[in-house]
């Protein structure tokens, strides 16, 4: 096949099997559905893996763009639908569809009573594809499309289970949230339009030396172009991945199904703002207001997350903060100009991430739909596999690894030379030794919370056969065998279409790292990355991360020894004393438990608020001012005065031949008046 046919079908592939289960699956049955869409994406995968290969052999061009279809045009503004095909959109065709396929598959078990499975498939087939489009776009227009298509899929895929009011609330919030850095996004592509009367960016990146110094005049103010545009452009990145202060909607996320969890959050619509960064870093290159703001709202992000995740129970929302937390090393790894680290750890966080998800989603499995990790324990040998898997995972996200021997689990890589550069670029950038310090502190926490999950699920003392079980689950409609909501029942590994995503998954959590270190940050990464990422400032820093201190090597896995000790004296040496100090509900844990209350703010200062500002218009200024004074003033005027002249109407002649002799005396004088 053609490179252009190759392409075409992994981009459309998807959408085919989107049109095919959403409109045809009542039609065609279920399975017909799953099936369907299934294979189309294991299609997709396979074309990725092979347009993978074949750029970076060389076997094919390098960089190409495929035009498909005129999309937009109106005066000076040109959009064509096309399909851009270079390193940086290979990587993530890889990452996207790899995930999404094993995710088809290990929804066939997991969802495999839900009455309406052939919808949720069109959904995951619909989002894939926004997703596709977004990665391969050639221009801004093609990648709002997909930016806004993935938020849709989204909001479709969070509310899946429509009927329970959380999962409603969830999507909405979470479709809000996006919008509100939406609107940065959309007024940086005008800004962007406006400097260079283009928005592809093989017309934008040529110029952009030639348009650093312009400036934007507003009143008495000046901002920088570059800076403008790459700020209100961030805005759009921190809704979509959910950074500090835009990040409320992510975990509430985890109300849609728990392979919604994994696609969202491992590999696709989170990491859409990571991508959007390295892929205009020739932008940002050019303005370092915005890259300052990019590394420090990711390393607070970093932080801030990773101490939420201490103090959560949920299974799910700890992984869910988790996934803001890598975020947050992914941005500041990019916003001190490590774009190369920046999407390694995108790379790897793909298939850990994607792996402890689908592994909570089999321990829900197996504890018949519980969620709560304080009533788990006990299960690493009733499910084995699970543990297993799960445990390389958190091997993987920890970062374990040797560092003079470079011999490590996924994490160790990519995460460790995002902190190495931190500390490189910390030279030059005050902004990056605060990035360095924040993700050296969050290693730790990260080493803690992930480490607290296996140990209260798979260890200590068994909960769920305990008599204070019965309690009202979070009850999933997909999960419901016939068997209730499992209390008194053992938990039980999941069947094998579930499992076996589990294993390639932990493959890749295991060897990601190792396989790719040196294409992607090490010698080869110039042939790897070939002109798709800015070479400016990552070349220098990359070069310089295995020449750092060596307390500099040794501080993650430090700090992360410290996390795990600590989790094992609190959740095995010593059962049940974290939860005692929890018990006490001090000011500390409640702070963390509640998440810095965040929801309480925003509910405060912008629900509430924007509650009592439109009961102000409507009620004082529509029904008092304008309806007041308008139609309902007239009308109550006109009720008044007819009110009156009615009580004129009284039916009496001898009332009516009163008022006709006081007219005739009235004319009679008048006249006597005016002809004297």
């Amino acid at each position: 096949m053609t490179p252009e046919l190759v392409v075409t079908l992994i981009v459309f592939a998807p959408l085919l099997g989107a049109l095919t289960a959403g409109l045809f699956g009542r039609l065609i049955g279920h399975r017909a559905a799953q099936t369907v869409t299934t294979s189309l994406l294991l299609l997709s995968a396979a074309l990725s893996w092979l347009t993978f290969r074949q750029v970076f052999s060389g076997a094919w061009p390098h960089a190409f763009t495929l035009a498909l279809a005129p999309f937009i045009h109106v005066g000076a503004f040109a959009s064509d639908w096309s399909i851009r095909i270079d390193s940086l959109s290979a990587v993530m065709l890889v990452v996207v569809t790899t995930v999404s396929a094993l995710v088809h598959i290990y929804s066939w078990g997991y969802m495999r009573t839900d009455p309406h499975r052939a919808r949720f498939f069109a959904y995951l087939s619909l989002f894939t594809f926004a997703m596709l489009a977004l990665v391969t776009a050639a221009d801004f227009m093609q990648l709002f499309f997909g930016w806004e298509g993935v938020g849709l899929a989204s909001y479709l895929l969070i509310g899946f289970w429509y009927e329970k009011p959380t999962a409603n609330a969830a999507a909405i919030k979470a479709f809000v949230v996006n919008r509100v850095g939406d609107a940065g996004f959309a007024l940086g592509i005008m800004t962007v339009f406006w400097a260079f009367g283009s928005i592809r960016f093989a017309d934008i990146f040529p110029q952009i030396a030639s348009h650093a110094h312009l400036a934007w005049r507003f009143g008495s103010g000046e901002f920088r172009l570059m800076d403008l545009a790459c700020v209100l452009l961030f805005i759009g990145a921190m809704g979509k991945s959910a950074q500090f202060l835009l990040h409320t909607w992510l975990p509430d996320a985890m109300e849609g199904p728990t392979p919604v969890s994994a696609l969202i959050h491992a590999a696709t619509m989170v990491t859409a703002g990571v991508y959007m960064v390295c892929l205009l870093s020739p932008m940002f290159e050019a303005a370092p207001l915005a890259k300052a703001l990019v590394t420090v709202v990711g390393a607070i992000t970093c932080l801030f997350a990773a101490t939420i995740g201490l103090a959560q129970n949920d299974i799910k929302r700890v992984i869910a903060y988790s996934t803001c937390s890598q975020l947050g090393y992914m941005f500041f790894a990019a916003g001190v100009g490590a774009y190369p680290a920046a999407m390694f750890h995108l790379f790897t966080h793909a298939f850990f991430k994607a792996l402890l998800f689908l592994g909570a989603g089999s321990v829900i499995e197996a504890m018949h739909h519980e969620q709560d990790m304080r009533r788990m324990g006990g299960l690493w040998n009733k499910t084995p596999i699970t543990y297993v898997v799960m445990l390389l995972g958190t091997l993987a996200i920890t970062g374990v690894g040797i560092p003079g021997l470079d011999l490590g689990l996924a994490g160790f890589y990519s995460k460790d030379a995002i902190i190495n550069s931190a500390f490189v670029a910390s030279h030059g950038q005050p902004t990056a030794m605060f990035a360095f310090i924040c993700g050296v502190l969050a290693a730790g926490l990260t080493s803690f919370y992930s480490w607290r999950l296996i140990f209260m699920t798979f260890h200590g003392r068994a909960k769920w056969g305990a008599p204070d079980h019965a309690h009202d689950h979070s009850h999933d409609p997909a999960q419901d065998d016939g068997h209730g909501h499992g209390h008194g029942l053992a938990p039980h590994e999941s069947p094998w279409v579930m499992v076996g995503p589990l294993l390639v998954l932990a493959a890749g959590a295991v060897f990601a790292g190792g396989l790719f270190d040196d294409a992607f940050i090490g010698e080869g990464r110039a042939a790897f990355w070939g002109k798709a990422l800015s070479a400016t400032t990552s070349a220098g820093l990359l070069d310089q991360i295995s020449h750092v201190p060596e307390w500099v090597v040794l501080s993650p896995l430090a700090v992360s020894l410290i996390g795990f000790a600590a989790a094992w004296y609190y959740y095995i040496a010593h059962e049940g004393l974290a939860a005692r100090i929890a018990s006490r509900k001090g000011l500390v844990w409640a702070f963390l438990y509640n998440k810095w209350y965040f929801d309480e703010l925003y509910d405060a200062v912008f629900v509430r608020g924007a509650k009592a500002l439109g009961d102000l218009f409507w009620k004082g200024g529509d029904k008092r001012l304008i309806d007041g004074f308008g139609p309902d003033g007239v009308s109550q005027t006109s009720y008044l005065v007819g009110r009156g002249v009615s009580r004129l109407q009284t039916g009496y002649v001898y009332h009516y031949a009163f008022v006709m002799l006081l007219g005739v005396a009235g004319l009679v004088s008048y006249a006597l008046w005016a002809f004297r």
